[in-house]
């Protein structure tokens, strides 16, 4: 009967939930509306950017809707539109911005959010934007919230900086009472980007929950008191200063605005609960999360909001969404950097399933639940739901295994501990415990308290700080800069690159020497030149930057070697240069107008010089990265459409391809794949550039690949290769296939968990690879070919001429009679060493007969202490049973000394483990030869590595029993 009636309770909540919400706005029909609001003041709609920065080192993740911005703000980018409107996925769990801990145990504590925004760059400025964001939220015709519940914040002048006393005019005239704007200071309405650049004052809008939100049960508290009750919902930001190196505030001379509203804050607003976690964002997955592991829902009927369950219900939803964005944007669990994050994400929920009492995997499922539920607003979710839960499961099924070596590792400890005849368990080895095993700390702390044994709290938290540091410290990065003054205000560079390798009559528009602009170049002095046109290839997309020449016009003599090029300012190219003034002696390359040259002079701001891209060089790189787009076509035909670029490199020399993918390459499969890919360079098909193709048409109608990592503008290239490879791509090409002469793939092997890497050469770097081999199969076969050739007569065998034993088979190549006879030579050696170490065995056991005089009898029981060196292991447990078996009753203790290294076993038979233990004994033994150990009550083992001190250390054995006998 009461488990009906809690049935029945549940079905009643969730009905009651569900009407709720048909009287309210979705999550979904909130996203839509406010981007349609805006876009209805003319804003441009922008998609979320990736999870992972692009370029930008001072970012874990993407952690606010500027973030893709951040360059326009800068004045290092600028974009088409003027007005935007984005609705951003942002994560916070690691690095400076970290709400990991609190997430599950507060109502709005988030590791994944959305965050609404709309921004303006050099647009409008606080007088529409304030209007704005009062007309979206209070107007019935969009959000409708009372305006009786609504607070207002300005900044109120502090550390040198004004009031802002125009956002305060400006609520006022959108009707909000005096006595609801209130003032703060630099901490919560001043943003700024870092210690330089951009920044502002800003103006949040609360909202009032109302007295049952207060999680110090304030019943009548006034804002802007900090209980839980009054909830920021939209912070606007008024970009109007440039704070410089001196941390003087210079205004800006086109203002901007950065606003963000977090969607599951608003949400919980107008669908009118108290917490983030009773939204339709995340009763889903809740109600998911609680089906998977068997739990009852009846503690969150009870509302108890820090119940252990309702906390891990809460804890896996939200988790479950956090780890299906970054996997879907490339991020993989790891050991370090945003992988280490992602794998702490999801350890952290499987952990609360546990901590629910189930064991089996269960998040890959919830991350299923996460794409169904989001993908109208992120497609691209469905694109990778596969690889998404096969991520999360080979992870569920990793951690298993970890958890169980942690616990392992803990009974290790312990014995070792009681060894030392110590009862406090360091915090340090308590939180790698938690920390590399997973293992939870009150799960630590519950194991030592069975022991009877003290944990160091103090020591763990230590340690956990520690840890955060350098968490911290990892992703502080440089702080990024605005654009160089020298930089900032030139046109773009006309790039000419696709077309030619030589540009004539460039006008030098701005020099820089060491950081700063300057206005000549003196011969042998090093700076950046921008041209107003120019062939050279700017680095990105994985592709170096061209290198050359610049001449003078008149064609007779050398200005400046280019030694690369690279995108300081978006659209303007810097071609990092050093000034000449010696003869030339270049003649290497083939390519005019290189030679008998004479080389002159300064290089100075308006000169004309004309650009020469080195042609040897450029053709090189072209010919790798076409190669590049056919290897990840091939990956993806012969591994699987899981397969997607996670990096690359394209130079002259080589290219270097990162991709997604679980386990390593078999060789069949990367012969299969290099077979594939130079059958499309024999077919010389057509390589088609198609400049200029809108972003949308690109991706659904030439279903053309964006890679990961990179950010493309509205407008886009296509590069396409008949019917076998679409890619986005701003990079150099061949122009068909066949000019890449031959992809030869050199190795492939791993670069963190989950990502492998591809190194290849094509055209002249295939040619000198196959010199090389034929060098090294010449002298294979001198060597290896003649054995060959004696052993086979020996057994009657056909010839490598002959081929093998079937008529009309293939020769045998070198390499493979020199595998055959390795694989001989390796069977020979595994032959010698069995029998070498069954003749040690033979001889430490024939020695067991002699031990009979060192067998002493301590407080009763029988002792052996022995040395027995250059065995393995396994062979000393094999004699420590012998010599047990042996003398019946008593403790057993070899040494052996291998190479340096000291090996040591203690054995006690099961009649005495309850009086004395095998970890007792051998942890003060293996101090004397510099090492530790532990093992089970009747069997213990260590190490050293002090072998001259190992007879001392066998001889304190008797003393060591007697004194544990006491």
């Amino acid at each position: 009967m009461a488990a009906c009636a809690c049935l029945r309770r549940i079905g009643i909540f969730i009905t009651m939930l569900e009407s709720e919400l048909k009287n309210h706005m979705t999550g979904s029909e909130i996203r839509r509306k406010f981007l349609n609001f805006f876009i209805a003041k003319g804003h441009r709609e922008v998609h979320s950017s990736s999870l992972v920065p692009h370029n930008d080192p001072t970012l874990l993740f993407t952690n606010a809707g500027m973030n893709q911005f951040k360059d326009v703000f800068l004045g290092l980018e600028k974009r088409v539109y003027v007005r935007t409107t984005s609705s951003q996925k942002c994560v916070r769990a690691g690095g400076k911005h970290n709400d990991l801990e609190n997430v599950g145990f507060t109502n709005r504590h988030h590791t994944f959010f959305e965050m609404l925004g709309n921004f303006s760059f050099g647009d409008y400025f606080k007088e529409d934007a304030i209007a704005y964001a009062w007309e979206l939220i209070t107007s019935k015709e969009w959000f409708g919230i009372d305006k009786d519940k609504l607070y207002v914040t300005i900044f109120n002048g502090e550390g040198g900086v004004p009031r802002d006393a125009e956002a305060y005019d400006l609520w006022l005239a959108q009707g909000v009472a005096k006595d609801r704007i209130f003032e703060a200071g630099l901490k919560d309405n001043f943003w700024q980007m870092g210690d330089t650049g951009p920044c502002g004052p800003c103006s949040e809008i609360h909202y009032d929950m109302g007295a049952r939100a207060s999680d110090q049960g304030h019943a009548d508290c006034a804002f802007p008191c900090d209980c839980g009750r009054y909830v920021e919902i939209w912070n606007l930001v008024f970009m109007q200063f440039d704070r410089d190196a001196s941390g003087k505030l210079n205004p800006l001379p086109k203002p901007s605005i950065d606003t963000g509203m977090g969607l599951e804050r608003v949400a919980a607003v107008l669908q009118g609960v108290i917490s983030n976690y009773e939204t339709d964002l995340f009763v889903p997955l809740i109600e998911r999360a609680a089906e998977l592991t068997g739990t009852s829902l009846s503690k969150e009927l009870e509302k108890e909001a820090h119940a252990k369950s309702a906390a891990s219900l809460r804890v896996i939803a939200d988790h479950s969404r956090a780890a299906t964005f970054l996997i879907s944007d490339g991020v993989l669990p790891a050991n370090d950097g945003r992988g280490y994050v992602l794998r702490k994400i999801i350890r952290r929920a499987i952990r609360h399933g546990r901590l629910l009492g189930y064991k089996q995997p269960f998040l890959f499922m919830m991350a299923r639940k996460v794409v169904k539920l989001m993908k109208d607003a992120y497609p691209e979710l469905l694109e990778h739901e596969e690889r998404i839960a096969e991520t999360v499961n080979r992870e569920e099924e990793r951690f298993a295994n970890t958890i169980d070596k942690g616990m392992q590792e803990l009974d290790d400890d312990l014995t070792v501990l009681r060894g030392k005849g110590s009862d406090l368990y360091p915090g340090e080895q308590a939180f790698k415990l938690y920390d590399t095993f997973g293992l939870p700390a009150d799960f630590i702390q519950d194991t030592l308290r069975d022991a009877g044994l003290i944990f160091d709290q103090a020591g763990f938290d230590r340690a956990m700080t520690e840890q955060r540091e350098r968490a911290r410290a990892s992703w502080k990065g440089a702080a990024k800069q605005t654009a160089n003054p020298a930089y900032q205000q030139l046109p773009k560079s006309e790039f000419e690159g696709y077309r030619q390798t030589r540009s004539e009559n460039c006008e030098v528009m701005a020099i820089t020497k060491n950081g700063q602009g300057a206005h000549e170049l003196k011969a042998g002095e090093e700076g950046e030149v921008i041209l107003d046109h120019t062939p050279f290839y700017a680095e990105s997309g994985g592709q170096v930057g061209d290198r050359g020449f610049f001449y003078s016009d008149e064609l007779n003599a050398v200005v400046a070697e280019v030694k690369g090029c690279y995108y300081p300012v978006q659209g303007v190219r810097a071609h990092q240069v050093v000034a000449k003034a010696v003869p030339s002696s270049r003649t290497e390359s083939k390519s005019p107008p290189y030679q008998n040259r004479v080389e002159w002079g300064t290089l100075r701001v308006g000169d004309k010089v004309d650009a020469v891209v080195d042609a040897d060089i450029r053709e090189a790189t072209m010919r790798n990265h076409t190669a590049t787009h056919l290897l990840h076509a091939g990956l993806r035909e012969i591994l699987g459409k899981h397969v997607k670029q996670a990096g690359s490199l394209v130079a002259p020399g080589h290219l270097r391809f990162d991709f997604s993918h679980f386990t390593a390459v078999e060789d069949e499969e990367l012969q299969d794949i290099e077979d594939m890919i130079n059958k499309e360079v024999l077919r010389n098909v057509r390589v088609e550039t198609i400049a200029d193709v809108p972003i949308d048409v690109a991706v659904n109608e030439y279903h053309a690949m964006a890679l990961f990592g990179e950010k493309y503008g509205d407008r886009v290239r296509v590069v396409k290769i008949g019917d076998f490879s679409t890619e986005l791509c701003g990079g150099t090409h061949t122009a068909a296939t066949g000019e890449i002469g031959l992809i030869k793939i050199l190795k492939e092997g791993s670069v963190s968990s989950g990502v492998r890497r591809v190194e290849a050469v094509t055209g002249e770097g295939s040619l000198k690879h196959f010199r090389r081999d034929h060098e090294l199969e010449n002298v294979v076969s001198r060597f290896v070919v003649p054995t060959f050739r004696q052993n086979q007569a020996k057994d009657g065998a056909p010839s490598i001429e002959e081929g093998g034993a079937k008529t009309g088979e293939a020769a045998m190549s070198p390499a493979e009679a020199l595998k055959l006879e390795l694989e001989k030579k390796d069977a020979e050696i595994k032959r010698l060493s069995r029998e070498l170490d069954q003749a040690r065995m033979k001889s430490a056991s024939s020695s067991v007969a002699s031990v009979g005089e060192k067998i002493k009898e301590v407080r009763g029981v029988k002792v052996l202490a022995h040395r027995v060196d250059n065995l393995e292991r396994g062979q000393m447990r094999t004699l420590v049973d012998q010599l047990r078996d042996k003398i019946g009753s008593g403790v057993v203790v070899l040494g052996s000394a291998t190479n340096g290294n000291v090996a040591l076993i203690v054995g006690v038979t099961k009649d005495l483990t309850a009086r004395i233990q095998a970890g007792k004994v051998i942890g003060p033994v293996a101090q004397k030869v510099g090492g530790k150990g532990g093992g089970r009550p009747d069997l213990a083992e260590a190490g050293g590595k002090d072998a001259g001190a190992l007879d001392a250390a066998l001889g304190e054995v008797y003393g060591v029993v007697e004194g544990l006998l006491g």
